[in-house]
């Protein structure tokens, strides 16, 4: 019998999509695209389609951080992402497990505002997001809403996003990308990274798709699959870019609403 192969690790720290669009099943599909071992740690179950959200179970912190303690201790980690924490609770105990499991290459997806501007945790979590996760990540991937939230500053142009990079950068993330993907008109397929020093303007002609559901849980898992199989931040995220755009191009004619896209299209890289 053939010995078995190492392989790169990562884990999800997210929520489940019923509807297996976005979350957790987004992020482990990714990772197998890579050939990365996906490993998780649920934060709440929820009830959704391509119409929305009709139902939210939020797990106990508990349960998380032991998800969390089990992965690590046994299988190890490569690489971990954050996607939605759902309260502040669940925050503290994240950031908690992160600093003593020694989580070094972690990708934070602050899941506070939808792409089309709804708030998705109070003010509490988002200030314990700002102060207590945002520190530990490798790199940060905002969207247009969640910059100026954390940035505090209306953004319109791509200078407004690279001022906002610029300013969450600032929180202590290594690095931050802004994401374009709620920007008006062009600068929809613009993004801005960040990383105290280098500034760079990550742009692709926007995709005309309704199916963009799982876009920001995707590229987020998609640039922990690269750090963890060795890549540099920048390299990770302009490789990560490069997959969710060729993925767009082959959206899913699923239910009835935004749907999802094919994470294993032959087109994607």
């Amino acid at each position: 019998m053939e010995s078995p192969r190492p392989v790169a690790t990562a884990l999800t720290i997210a929520g489940s999509d019923s509807g297996g669009g976005a979350g957790i099943q987004a992020d482990l599909r990714t990772f197998a695209f890579h050939r990365i071992h996906g490993t998780s740690a649920l934060t709440a179950i929820t009830a959704q389609n391509t119409l929305g959200v009709t139902r939210v179970d939020v797990l106990s912190p508990a349960a998380v951080a032991a998800q969390m303690e089990a992965v690590v201790t046994d299988i190890g980690v490569s690489a971990a992402k954050t996607g939605m924490l759902a309260n502040l609770e669940i925050i503290i105990v994240v950031a908690e497990q992160i600093r003593r499991l020694k989580l070094t290459q972690l990708v934070v997806d602050p899941v506070m505002v939808s792409r089309a501007g709804s708030r998705l945790i109070d003010d509490k979590a988002v200030g314990a997001l700002r102060e207590l996760l945002l520190p530990l990540a490798t790199v940060a991937t905002p969207n247009r809403h969640e910059a100026q939230l954390l940035s505090g500053m209306d953004i319109q142009t791509v200078d407004d996003m690279a001022e906002a990079a610029r300013r969450i950068q600032r929180l202590g993330p290594k690095a931050v990308l802004v994401k374009g993907g709620a920007m008006p008109g062009p600068l929809r397929g613009t993004d801005v990274w960040f990383d105290g020093e280098h500034l760079e303007t990550l742009s692709v002609p926007p995709i005309d798709t309704p199916n963009t559901h799982g876009t920001g849980c995707t590229l987020s898992a998609a640039i922990a699959a690269q750090l963890a199989l060795g890549r540099a931040p920048l390299d990770a995220t302009r490789r990560a870019k490069e997959y969710v755009t060729s993925a767009l191009h082959h959206p899913l004619a699923l239910g009835r609403g935004n749907g999802p896209f094919s994470h294993f299209a032959l087109g994607a890289l």
